[in-house]
Protein backbone atom coordinates (compact mmCIF):
# COMPACT_ATOMS: atom_id res chain seq x y z
CA UNK A 1 0.00 0.00 0.00
CA UNK A 2 2.79 2.45 0.91
CA UNK A 3 4.58 1.74 -2.38
CA UNK A 4 1.45 2.64 -4.37
CA UNK A 5 0.92 5.79 -2.32
CA UNK A 6 4.56 6.85 -2.80
CA UNK A 7 4.31 6.21 -6.56
CA UNK A 8 1.15 8.31 -6.71
CA UNK A 9 2.85 11.13 -4.78
CA UNK A 10 5.82 11.09 -7.18
CA UNK A 11 3.46 11.30 -10.15
CA UNK A 12 1.61 14.28 -8.64
CA UNK A 13 4.89 16.03 -7.75
CA UNK A 14 6.32 15.45 -11.24
CA UNK A 15 3.17 16.85 -12.87
CA UNK A 16 3.25 19.86 -10.55
CA UNK A 17 6.92 20.51 -11.34
CA UNK A 18 6.24 20.33 -15.08
CA UNK A 19 3.37 22.80 -14.72
CA UNK A 20 5.49 25.18 -12.65
CA UNK A 21 8.27 25.01 -15.25
CA UNK A 22 5.78 25.87 -18.00
CA UNK A 23 4.54 28.87 -16.04
CA UNK A 24 8.08 30.05 -15.29
CA UNK A 25 8.90 30.33 -18.99
CA UNK A 26 6.78 33.47 -19.25
CA UNK A 27 3.31 34.24 -20.37
CA UNK A 28 4.25 35.25 -23.90
CA UNK A 29 3.57 33.16 -26.94
CA UNK A 30 4.66 33.18 -30.53
CA UNK A 31 1.92 33.29 -33.09
CA UNK A 32 4.35 32.45 -35.88
CA UNK A 33 3.11 35.05 -38.36
CA UNK A 34 6.62 35.71 -39.67
CA UNK A 35 6.58 39.39 -38.66
CA UNK A 36 10.02 39.28 -37.05
CA UNK A 37 8.65 37.96 -33.80
CA UNK A 38 10.30 35.54 -31.42
CA UNK A 39 13.01 33.35 -32.85
CA UNK A 40 15.67 31.09 -31.49
CA UNK A 41 18.94 32.83 -30.78
CA UNK A 42 22.04 31.60 -32.50
CA UNK A 43 24.87 31.20 -30.06
CA UNK A 44 28.52 31.86 -30.61
CA UNK A 45 31.40 32.50 -28.28
CA UNK A 46 31.90 36.12 -27.29
CA UNK A 47 34.78 38.16 -28.63
CA UNK A 48 36.35 41.56 -28.06
CA UNK A 49 33.35 43.35 -29.62
CA UNK A 50 30.84 42.09 -27.05
CA UNK A 51 29.04 38.99 -25.87
CA UNK A 52 27.67 36.06 -27.82
CA UNK A 53 26.12 36.82 -31.18
CA UNK A 54 22.35 37.24 -30.98
CA UNK A 55 21.69 37.60 -34.69
CA UNK A 56 22.92 38.90 -37.99
CA UNK A 57 21.80 42.40 -38.93
CA UNK A 58 19.82 40.99 -41.87
CA UNK A 59 17.74 38.88 -39.45
CA UNK A 60 16.12 41.96 -37.86
CA UNK A 61 13.52 43.53 -40.17
CA UNK A 62 13.63 47.27 -40.88
CA UNK A 63 10.69 48.89 -39.08
CA UNK A 64 10.33 45.83 -36.86
CA UNK A 65 12.28 43.65 -34.51
CA UNK A 66 13.14 40.21 -33.24
CA UNK A 67 12.53 38.80 -29.75
CA UNK A 68 15.17 36.59 -28.15
CA UNK A 69 13.19 34.75 -25.47
CA UNK A 70 16.12 32.95 -23.90
CA UNK A 71 18.01 36.21 -23.34
CA UNK A 72 14.79 38.18 -22.63
CA UNK A 73 15.84 40.84 -25.12
CA UNK A 74 14.14 42.42 -28.11
CA UNK A 75 16.26 43.96 -30.87
CA UNK A 76 14.61 46.48 -33.18
CA UNK A 77 15.65 48.25 -36.37
CA UNK A 78 13.50 51.42 -36.49
CA UNK A 79 15.30 52.68 -39.62
CA UNK A 80 17.78 50.90 -41.86
CA UNK A 81 21.08 50.38 -40.07
CA UNK A 82 19.83 51.69 -36.69
CA UNK A 83 19.60 48.92 -34.09
CA UNK A 84 18.14 49.24 -30.59
CA UNK A 85 17.77 46.68 -27.81
CA UNK A 86 15.37 46.57 -24.89
CA UNK A 87 14.30 44.17 -22.19
CA UNK A 88 11.62 41.79 -23.47
CA UNK A 89 9.98 41.76 -20.02
CA UNK A 90 6.89 43.98 -19.88
CA UNK A 91 7.04 46.62 -17.17
CA UNK A 92 3.39 46.06 -16.25
CA UNK A 93 3.40 42.53 -14.81
CA UNK A 94 6.65 41.01 -16.07
CA UNK A 95 5.18 39.03 -18.97
CA UNK A 96 7.44 38.34 -21.92
CA UNK A 97 6.54 40.41 -24.99
CA UNK A 98 5.50 38.24 -27.89
CA UNK A 99 5.41 40.23 -31.14
CA UNK A 100 6.91 43.21 -32.90
CA UNK A 101 4.68 44.71 -35.58
CA UNK A 102 3.35 48.01 -36.86
CA UNK A 103 6.10 49.93 -35.05
CA UNK A 104 5.41 48.50 -31.60
CA UNK A 105 6.68 45.78 -29.27
CA UNK A 106 3.58 44.01 -27.98
CA UNK A 107 2.77 42.25 -24.72
CA UNK A 108 0.08 39.55 -24.95
CA UNK A 109 -0.94 39.64 -21.29
CA UNK A 110 -2.80 42.93 -21.04
CA UNK A 111 -2.16 44.66 -24.38
CA UNK A 112 0.68 47.01 -23.50
CA UNK A 113 2.58 48.29 -26.54
CA UNK A 114 6.00 49.94 -26.66
CA UNK A 115 7.70 51.99 -29.41
CA UNK A 116 10.39 50.18 -31.40
CA UNK A 117 12.41 53.43 -31.39
CA UNK A 118 12.78 54.13 -27.67
CA UNK A 119 10.51 51.56 -25.92
CA UNK A 120 8.20 54.35 -24.71
CA UNK A 121 4.71 53.21 -23.75
CA UNK A 122 2.36 53.59 -26.72
CA UNK A 123 -0.59 51.83 -25.02
CA UNK A 124 -1.05 50.72 -21.41
CA UNK A 125 -1.69 49.44 -18.86
CA UNK A 126 2.15 49.63 -18.59
CA UNK A 127 3.24 53.09 -17.42
CA UNK A 128 7.04 52.69 -17.77
CA UNK A 129 9.08 52.06 -20.93
CA UNK A 130 11.02 48.86 -21.47
CA UNK A 131 14.56 49.25 -20.10
CA UNK A 132 17.31 49.63 -22.70
CA UNK A 133 19.82 46.80 -23.17
CA UNK A 134 23.38 47.17 -24.43
CA UNK A 135 24.24 45.69 -27.82
CA UNK A 136 27.12 46.11 -30.24
CA UNK A 137 26.82 45.87 -34.00
CA UNK A 138 29.94 45.02 -35.97
CA UNK A 139 30.63 43.13 -39.18
CA UNK A 140 26.96 42.26 -39.62
CA UNK A 141 26.76 40.70 -36.15
CA UNK A 142 24.56 41.91 -33.31
CA UNK A 143 26.01 41.03 -29.92
CA UNK A 144 24.58 41.45 -26.45
CA UNK A 145 26.70 43.49 -24.07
Amino acid sequence: MNARLNARRRTVLAAGAAGAAALATGCGSSDGDGGGDASPAPSAPGDATGGAELARTGDVPVGGGTIFKEQKVVVTQPTEGEFKAFSAVCTHQNCLVSTVRDGTINCPCHGSRFSITDAAVEAGPATRPLPAEQISVSGGAIRLG
